[in-house]
C-alpha cells in the first residue's frame, strides 16, 4: 500500500507485486523468502515447518540437501542459515557452531553444520534455511 498526495490510500494487489522469475509458486511477493525450512538434523531428519521445501536428504553427518518443491530459474539465489545450540553430542564447542548453505542446483541447496572452526561436520538438532531470489 502507498499513500497518495491527497491522503487517500492506494491499494496494490498481490498480482501487481509478483516476481515470477524464480518459482512456480503463485502469490510470492518480490523480496520475500522464496523457500524456507526449519528441520531436525539429528536422528531421523524431519521437517518441522517449511515453505517451498519438499524434503531434506541426510547425506552424511552434518550434511544435508534441501529439496525445493518448485525449482528456481537458475542458481543465482541466496541462502541464509541459522542453527540453535542443541546437538546430539552436546559439548563445550556449542557456542562456536556454524551452518553454511549454498546453491546446489535449481532444485536443491546444500546445507552443512560444523561444531567449531574446524572442518569436522556434526549433526545439529535445529536447523533453519531461508532462500531469497
Amino acid at each position: 500500500m502507498s499513500t497518495l498526495k491527497t491522503g487517500k490510500v492506494k491499494t496494490t494487489t498481490i498480482a501487481d507485486e509478483l516476481d515470477t522469475e524464480s518459482t512456480a509458486v503463485t502469490n510470492v511477493i518480490n523480496g520475500s523468502a522464496k523457500a524456507w525450512v526449519n528441520f531436525n538434523g539429528t536422528g531421523t531428519v524431519a521437517i518441522r515447518e517449511s515453505f517451498n521445501v519438499s524434503s531434506i536428504t541426510d547425506v552424511a553427518v552434518g550434511r544435508y540437501e534441501v529439496n525445493f518443491t518448485n525449482s528456481f530459474a537458475d542458481i543465482n539465489y541466496v541462502c541464509v542459515t541459522g542453527i540453535n545450540l542443541n546437538t546430539s553430542s552436546g559439548g563445550s564447542g556449542n557456542y562456536n557452531r556454524s551452518a553454511v548453505a549454498n546453491a546446489g542446483t535449481v532444485s536443491k541447496a546444500y546445507f552443512n553444520t560444523y561444531p567449531d572452526s574446524t572442518t569436522t561436520l556434526d549433526d545439529v538438532n535445529v536447523n533453519q534455511l531461508a532462500v531469497f531470489r
